[in-house]
């Protein structure tokens, strides 16, 4: 296993201060390898290589298990977030005056598809977070009618680390599914599904995971699983997908339930390469080298007069942090001369709401947090 972060890997520190992988990351070196090799093969030998593609599928889906910390068999692959909480909300039984409960301000993929559900009887509750005891807050507005649960287990415009244990618990007394998505953690914190008593876990990989677009992990217990009533069916969900005539329709047990179709096959080839590339460095190193930035970066904002700071409380912290200036903004002018001041110095960032997010990785080179740290104090003061 390999610990040293090999800096030609990540080309796009040539270029910029990329602190922008809460939005779309930047491919790495051996994920643009990957790519180009999958691209030259189908060039020159068009499907003729399909067998050797399977391996890699098989390969991405036993690393797709230990990025969650789950058995390969649970793990599907889908299109995006999006597609993994719809088919959820889409599947299961409901019943006019289930409820579903819901952090509020979460982003529209963890909103639009439970809202949709009042059509047939089903009332989505948003629940406002105390931010120090955020699981307490989702915890009370646990009911009989509760079916479901779905939260972000971090923010994505507060950086908001949700604790999902007691929540779980709590949920699992309740008789209440608990969906994760999981698409501001996976890649950044360290996941382990087999300890957390969750029953859905939903990310897509463009984010932290380092990958194109167009592809998602989707984790789901075989309990819970068996509960998604509704599904696409199609000759790609079987283990031995090239037994064209089948007589048993049967839907299998595993995860490849929810492929009903051919797969992003070059996705997995990206994603296969990217997972090696964090499992390799090790997601526990990984999640320390990524708090690490971010507490530089509090740190060096919290000496910048003029700056407040999204902080979460101790122990909440992600590869997430926001900031804004302290002085009134009601036009947003100050923080769009500053989003523009960070652009013209190649200093990548992200405007959400009345703030400016900053997501460093954890290969992000250290004097380019200073750099970035420099840029906005010189803002700051200039104001």
């Amino acid at each position: 296993m390999s610990h040293v972060v090999d800096v030609r890997s990540f080309p796009i520190i040539d270029r910029c201060c990329y602190l922008n992988h809460a939005a779309i990351s930047p491919w790495p070196g051996v994920v643009v390898d990957a790519v180009e090799g999958f691209v030259a093969d189908n060039r020159e030998n068009g499907p003729l290589n399909y067998a050797r593609w399977l391996k890699i599928e098989g390969q991405a889906r036993n690393r797709a298990g230990q990025l969650l910390g789950a058995s390969p068999g649970d793990v599907s692959f889908l299109k995006n977030t999006s597609d993994g909480l719809n088919l959820i909300a889409n599947g299961l039984d409901w019943q006019p005056g289930d409820e579903v409960v819901i952090p509020a301000g979460e982003f529209p993929s963890n909103r639009l598809p439970w809202l949709a559900l009042a059509e047939r009887g089903v009332e989505t509750r948003e629940i406002s977070l105390d931010p120090k005891t955020p699981e307490a807050s989702l915890v009370e507005a646990l009911g009989p009618r509760t079916r479901l649960a779905s939260v972000s287990s971090v923010g994505y415009s507060s950086g908001l680390r949700l604790d999902l244990e007691p929540l779980g618990r709590a949920c699992r007394a309740n008789g209440t599914l608990l969906c994760v998505d999981a698409i501001q953690h996976l890649g950044s914190l360290e996941m382990d599904v087999g300890r957390l008593p969750v029953d859905f876990v939903v990310a897509g990989c463009h984010k932290w995971l380092l990958c194109p677009e167009g592809l998602a992990l989707f984790w789901s217990s075989p309990e819970a699983r068996e509960r998604i009533m509704r599904f696409p069916r199609g000759w790609r969900m079987y283990p031995d997908p090239f037994t064209f005539n089948r007589e048993d329709a049967t839907p299998p047990a595993d995860g490849r339930r929810f492929e009903p179709g051919t797969l992003n096959m070059m996705g997995l080839h990206a994603f296969n390469a990217a997972a090696k590339l964090l499992l390799d460095q090790g997601m526990s190193r990984v999640e320390s080298a990524i708090l690490t930035r971010i507490d530089r970066l509090r740190q060096g904002l919290a000496r910048i007069p003029g700056v407040h700071v999204a902080d979460p409380p101790a122990g909440r912290n992600s590869g997430i942090l926001c900031f804004r200036p302290a002085a009134e903004d009601p036009g947003g002018e100050q923080i769009g001369n500053l989003y523009g001041a960070l652009g013209e110095n190649r200093v990548i960032t992200a405007r959400r709401g009345r703030g400016i997010r900053l997501s460093p990785h954890f290969y992000t080179p250290v004097d380019q947090i200073d750099l970035a740290l420099s840029v906005i104090e010189d803002q700051v003061v200039a104001v």
